[in-house]
């Protein structure tokens, strides 16, 4: 008896011998764009599977070990993104947007001076791109370089006028050399480019605290926290304003909300000393503010309030 094959077994038949006839360029892009996928339904641990698929196919696959650099950022794994974006590199030697973004994670991992030669690298390969000049700017600041900072954003912001990221870290270093002046005509630049920066009202409302505008401060705060709420700092700034406003309670809970989303902040550790210097709880208060002076003497407001601690 012959075998007569059912509409059912001639369809999966078909299936089979078109699979079986792609090519390896057709099986690994699907992969990667199941990724792809599962990035614009932010599920990142799917996505780097799927990436892994596309990768185990072809090892050289430079755009799979990118976007899979993507999604380790967005699960907060830095080392695994590191990794990623640096095989991305090995395999394709002038991946600008790869050089990029380790240079930010190198940041985000405290690894400086490495974000500072991909940053080198970078402008090798783009000298008429921001982003080099944005990132050399972002790691000078953070080696404490505030003039090599400020040259580097200026450079960033006459080839990228229009980004308002780049005015507002320019803002940043003028406030941290108490040029508020400065700082404050930048913003106004800013706003005019995006009202809808976060960053760019957070910082207002730190000018404002040094300009003792509390009230200010507080409200340019909140709208920060209206524009992102996944900012840990932008609670503790405003738990910081509430202290200075007398609402001692409801800054201690935005305090400890900030520390819950980073433990390791020394300005809400700081904020903690200083609920309980105003709450006349010495012990309490110097357990956190002589850490402080030890490990970060330049802090503003820990040496006041240490001494305010010492004295109750």
């Amino acid at each position: 008896m012959k075998f007569k094959p059912t509409v059912l077994s001639i369809l999966l038949l078909g299936i089979f011998l078109s699979s079986s006839c792609d090519s390896l360029e057709d099986k690994k892009g699907r992969f990667f764009l199941k990724g792809n996928e599962k990035m614009d339904e932010n599920d990142p641990n799917s996505a780097i599977e799927f990436y892994l698929e596309a990768i185990r196919l072809d090892s050289t696959f430079s755009d799979a070990f990118y976007n899979k650099g993507l999604a380790h950022l967005q699960l907060q794994q830095w080392e695994p993104a590191i990794e990623a974006f640096g095989s991305a590199i090995r395999y394709r030697s002038s991946y600008e947007d790869a050089f990029f973004q380790r240079g930010l994670t190198y940041l985000d991992f405290g690894e400086f001076y490495k974000a500072r030669e991909d940053a080198k690298s970078l402008e090798k390969l783009a000298p008429k791109d921001w982003r080099p000049y944005f990132l050399r700017g972002l790691t000078e600041e953070k080696l404490k370089n505030f003039d090599e900072a400020l040259i580097a954003f200026r450079i960033a912001a006459q080839l990228a006028p229009d980004n308002s990221d780049i005015l507002v870290n320019q803002a940043t270093l003028f406030y941290y050399q108490d040029q508020l002046d400065s700082a404050k005509a930048i913003l106004e630049k800013a706003e005019q480019i995006n009202p809808m920066e976060p960053n760019l009202h957070n910082l207002r409302s730190m000018i404002l605290f040094e300009e003792k505008n509390y009230e200010g401060a507080l409200e340019a705060v909140e709208k920060a926290i209206t524009l992102d709420k996944s900012q840990a700092y932008f609670y503790n700034n405003k738990g910081l304003y509430l202290l200075y406003l007398n609402e001692v309670e409801e800054g201690l809970a935005l305090i400890n909300q900030s520390l819950a989303m980073n433990s390791s902040n020394p300005f809400a550790l700081r904020n903690k000393g200083i609920y309980y210097t105003l709450k006349g709880e010495k012990v309490a208060a110097l357990s956190f503010l002589e850490d402080l002076a030890q490990s970060y003497p330049d802090m503003d407001l820990v040496q006041e309030y240490l001494e305010k601690a010492r004295s109750l």
